[in-house]
């Protein structure tokens, strides 16, 4: 069994844990919020959080198992596949129809149960779920709990007699995270203030317009995209991950008149020929009124991304508007991008990536320090000043399988104040791209002024 901290991490990867600013159901604004479903799609998982819990208490104290419905129903299943001990269910409320049960599964007077809950905040909850199994006839004695919230319920069920078993605190879950670059001092402390009992202040962040965006911006490729935005009432980046010159140019045309940008990986395109890949591609662009945002993701010393920039097969500089770049070889390896707007790769949005907090804070000084970036490519809200372009976006928010996470516009213009976001499979694989693209369009520029 893998130890705490590693077992976390991984859970952490499927967002079982946001922070921000939420709304509970309480009414209470809260600096996090957590949703432990996401671990019942995870198999690997959920058999090692079975494990977990099952560590926390000696199998001869209990001959039952029992799930607080409903997130803790899949874990509490885990548990009793992993132990042997059976399982016991209970239902939110009463069936209206057959037996009527509240409790389903085969139980004797007299048996001590194990209760198995996923969060627990007040405790007040799970006292209202002990007396339903206890007027069986069944004894509940301990509880398992995957994470405190360190808001009383585990020292007010102990009062009333029950011994409480926490896998984790929120406490431990912010420790864990700040060892791991991952959460930042602020957002510690704005927690800890919240468990205090403290008002928690949340900076209210008003997202600039594109029409304020322009005045502020000095690159001339990023005062077009954002020209570009506002005469289309589009903020589109399509993604033309295709592998031949046909595909490429039919798809250009199809989305062009749609569109801010064409995001290309030349390298991929199997039939390369300078003069008839690249001379129809400016021209269709020019037809349409979009900007070629060549996704190269340079990420070598200066002399080496000058060479790959401006000669070889492809000659990037003389048709890229826009060029991807890792901040990882620091800004004096940006120098050589003389013609096109930079866009920072700050962090990405595959699942497990290695852009941690620690690495994007360091890629964004970088960035932020170099007049060739405009902006930069980031899962994360970016400085106002700099131009946000947000990958990984479908009309429903899932992952691919592979390992590919999506967000919607409406999140990514209102929670991470996105400028562009960047659209791939959702529209090049689509039966009808043109169609497809003119969805997209219309859904973000709605996300886009409902932000404002």
């Amino acid at each position: 069994m893998e130890n705490k901290k590693d077992f976390f991490l991984e859970c952490y990867k499927l967002g079982i844990i946001k922070f921000g600013k939420f709304t509970l159901k309480s009414g209470i604004e809260s600096p996090f919020y957590v949703d432990l479903r996401p671990l019942a799609s995870e198999p690997k998982i959920l058999k090692s959080l079975a494990s977990h819990l099952l560590s926390m208490v000696p199998q001869k104290d209990f001959n039952l198992i029992c799930g607080v419905p409903y997130a803790a129903l899949p874990m509490a299943t885990a548990m009793s596949l992993e132990s042997n001990i059976p399982l016991i269910i209970k239902r939110k409320e009463a069936k209206a129809y057959g037996t009527k049960k509240l409790i389903e599964g085969i139980y004797q007077k007299g048996q001590s149960c194990l209760l198995v809950e996923d969060i627990i905040t007040s405790g007040k909850s799970l006292l209202e779920t002990i007396p339903e199994i206890e007027n069986k006839g069944v004894k509940v004695s301990d509880i398992v709990v995957v994470l405190d919230r360190e808001q009383g319920g585990k020292a007010f069920l102990e009062s009333k007699g029950y011994r409480v078993h926490t896998l984790f605190t929120i406490t431990e879950v912010c420790e864990i995270l700040r060892e791991s670059h991952l959460l930042e001092e602020q957002e510690i402390i704005r927690i800890k203030d919240f468990l205090k009992g403290n008002p928690v202040k949340f900076e209210e962040k008003k997202r600039r317009s594109y029409e304020e965006k322009l005045k502020l911006t000095e690159h001339k490729a990023g005062k077009k995209i954002l020209e570009i935005a506002i005469e289309k009432q589009s903020n589109l980046i399509a993604s033309a991950d295709v592998i031949t010159t046909k595909e490429l140019l039919d798809l250009a045309d199809k989305v062009g008149p749609h569109i801010v940008a064409l995001k290309t990986h030349i390298d991929v395109i199997t039939d390369f020929d300078f003069d008839k890949t690249i001379l129809p591609l400016k021209d269709i662009a020019k037809k349409h009124n979009f900007l070629l945002m060549e996704d190269r993701k340079f990420a070598d010393i200066g002399s080496t991304q000058e060479l790959q920039y401006s000669y070889g097969t492809y000659r990037i500089s003389f048709w890229a508007d826009l060029i991807t770049s890792h901040m990882i070889a620091g800004s004096t390896s940006l120098n050589y991008f003389l013609n096109s707007g930079v866009v920072a790769i700050i962090s990405m949005s595959s699942q497990g990536a290695l852009t941690d907090a620690h690495y994007s804070e360091e890629a964004l000084k970088v960035a932020q320090s170099h007049p060739s970036v405009i902006g930069g490519v980031s899962q994360k809200s970016l400085p106002e000043e700099m131009l946000h372009f947000t990958p990984g976006v479908s009309l429903s928010n899932k992952c691919d399988g592979k390992g590919q996470q999506y967000n919607t516009p409406e999140y990514i213009f209102k929670n991470l104040h996105t400028d562009f976001m960047i659209v791939g499979r959702g529209i090049y694989k689509a039966e009808d791209a043109e169609k497809a693209a003119l969805s997209y369009k219309i859904e973000g520029w709605k996300a886009y002024s409902d932000s404002l």
